[in-house]
């Protein structure tokens, strides 16, 4: 079983490519945002607990976003591995996340980070925010603070699996077809 951590910073194309690796490797794409629409919208104890939290403008606690990723795992004992994309965003993530594989007799094979400079994310996420109707994909101010977020909270998170050994970065940058053959040689050399 082969479970990969899909990492960049907002808008690397990390959704997009995760759904044709998904298809193609036979792995279980969980995306946090899908994880917490689910749980909410069918009104989970997690779900309820954490909509607690965001409605009260807070951070859901890690330990309720953790509950429903094992959750989500523990509901396709077929699959041949899971993408985790949007997770985890901190070092107390990680170390859950091993932890609870761990308990499974497994780990992360790889983490794989897109790497796309910050001028092309902020013009993608423009661009996005033009169809996707989601007003912080609309503003450069809020995605320029969402990148300073992800650089300063979620990218030591790479370091972390680079001292296992498992990080590597690709290049995250032309055709939706030419970063999928990039991502699909490094799975595949995993």
């Amino acid at each position: 079983m082969k479970h990969l951590i899909l990492f960049g910073p907002p808008g690397s194309g990390k959704g997009t490519q995760a759904k044709q690796l998904e298809e193609k490797f036979e792995m279980v794409h969980i995306s946090t945002g899908d994880l917490f629409r689910y749980e909410i919208g069918n009104e989970t104890p997690l779900g309820l607990k954490a909509k607690s939290f965001i409605d009260a403008g807070e951070l859901v606690p890690d330990e309720v976003t953790i509950g429903m990723l094992q959750n989500k795992v523990n509901m396709h004992p077929e699959a041949k591995g899971f993408i985790f994309d949007g997770f985890p965003r901190t070092i107390p993530q990680a170390e859950a996340l091993d932890l609870f594989l761990e308990g499974r007799g497994e780990c992360i094979n790889g983490l794989i980070a897109l790497k796309v400079d910050d001028e092309e994310i902020v013009q993608r996420l423009l661009e996005r925010g033009k169809t996707s109707g989601r007003a912080d994909d609309s503003n450069e101010a809020v995605i320029r603070n969402r990148i300073d977020v992800y650089k300063e909270q979620t990218s030591p998170v790479y370091d972390f699996y680079d001292e296992k050994n498992v990080s590597q970065e690709i290049e995250g940058v032309g055709s939706i077809e030419a970063i999928f053959e990039r991502l699909s040689t490094a799975i595949e050399a995993l």
